[in-house]
């Protein structure tokens, strides 16, 4: 607790480094890309580091099973979220780390760690 408090007063002390460099790593994230497939590539995605969705790929073979086609999407979009999200926290702890910052938890929001579950 007191390890973060301490990360915590840190960031208040650098608030306007800190601005600047959250604005320039949110231009950045819209420039990470991760990729995701399954079906042997059947179905391809790609999303960016905001973890929007840019593209889909669905080959002409997939098309013949709508279900199996509906896990194959949900199954490569997850894996491309996944692939960003590590991509993500990585981009995160070098920005931390250029700051002087120590490490962030896990629980920080933009650390990249813990997630909720819907």
């Amino acid at each position: 607790m007191f390890r973060e408090l301490s990360q915590i007063a840190s960031l208040i002390k650098l608030a306007p480094k800190l601005h600047e460099h959250l604005r320039t790593m949110q231009e950045r994230l819209g420039q990470i890309t991760a990729q995701g497939s399954a079906g042997g590539d059947l179905v391809q995605v790609v999303v960016n580091g905001r973890l929007d969705l840019l593209r889909v790929r669905i080959a002409d073979q997939a098309l013949a099973d709508r279900e199996v086609l509906e896990e194959l999407v949900c199954s490569a979009v997850n894996q491309a979220l996944e692939r960003a999200r590590e991509l993500v926290a990585k981009e995160t702890t070098r920005v931390a780390q250029n700051l002087g910052l120590p490490d962030l938890p896990d629980s920080f929001p933009l650390a990249g760690g813990s997630r909720t579950e819907s």
